[in-house]
């Protein structure tokens, strides 16, 4: 009786794994990316891509500079974020994946201290021991670098950790650093967590903007955003621009700056010499 019951087994019902090979199959995919992106940490092969952060009112000046990591795996190809933030966010691996990105950064603002940038980051490197190094050396070596230095933080990670943010945020603005609230608008936040971090700065989430002159349900949701931005006193950039029809709708709405693909891609070799300066600050006087 016992052996004609274990015959009606399947090997997929004794082999979870082999009962969907499809999930198999992209979770092993899963573990060679996640290998190949410790790899390319390992051994260096990275660079950061510069996109320019424009002016609403006159997109041929420059307010910032935004730096977006790219990995390189064995053939020099970049292997796309898409396929491993999300996976990362709350490892170890992610911690230094900001690591790297923050110190390319830093080098490039010590090397063209005439510019500003912005790099991204989660909230919970804030916690990581060597993160934070990286960021209070610099600012000890280069006191006045830090003026210069946007640092962004997505809303779901800003909300995960708000009081490990409070201190942080309240530390490094004393060295004239700004924050930046990434896909605002594209999730669920708290009013009052976004009261009392009080970023400088709003960036409405790409997908938001997608469309936008034309897309009602989207217009509602960005005038909101607007409106509430305004209300907190956030400066707002409009993500992923890509025709002037959407960058005409935001500038009448009152987004301050813009960024996309109409104003420019990210470029591993930026000319850092289109920035300019002498327009409104992005934060606090003496910024």
């Amino acid at each position: 009786m016992s052996f004609m019951m274990d015959a009606k087994v399947s090997k997929f019902d004794r082999d979870p794994t082999l009962a969907n090979p499809l999930a198999a199959a992209i979770a092993a995919a899963d573990r060679e990316t996640l290998k190949t992106v410790a790899g390319a940490l390992r051994d260096r092969r990275m660079r950061l891509a510069w996109q320019p952060v424009v002016y609403a009112s006159d997109p041929s000046v420059i307010g910032f500079f935004e730096g977006f990591i790219r990995l390189l795996n064995l053939r020099d190809q970049v292997i796309p974020a898409r396929d491993f933030m999300g996976a990362v966010e709350q490892t170890e691996l992610g911690r230094e994946i900001d690591c790297a990105a923050l110190q390319m950064g830093l080098m490039c603002l010590q090397r063209n201290p005439q510019i500003r940038v912005s790099i991204n980051m989660s909230a919970r490197s804030v916690g990581y021991q060597r993160w934070g190094s990286i960021l209070r050396k610099a600012l000890r070596d280069s006191p006045k670098l830090g003026y210069n230095l946007i640092l962004e933080i997505s809303a779901p990670s800003a909300m995960q950790v708000p009081d490990v943010l409070r201190p942080f945020m309240a530390e490094m603005r004393n060295h004239g650093i700004v924050f930046a609230l990434d896909d605002f608008g594209a999730s669920l936040i708290s009013l009052q967590i976004l009261h009392e971090l009080r970023f400088e700065i709003a960036k409405i989430e790409g997908n938001l903007v997608r469309h936008i002159d034309r897309l009602e349900p989207s217009q509602a949701i960005v005038r909101a955003a607007l409106a509430l931005a305004r209300e907190m006193g956030m400066y707002v950039v409009a993500e992923a621009v890509e025709t002037e029809a959407e960058a005409t709708w935001l500038r009448e709405a009152g987004a301050g700056c813009m960024q996309g693909y109409l104003f420019g891609a990210p470029s591993v070799t930026p000319d850092f010499r289109a920035f300019r300066n002498g327009r409104p600050n992005l934060g606090p006087p003496g910024g």
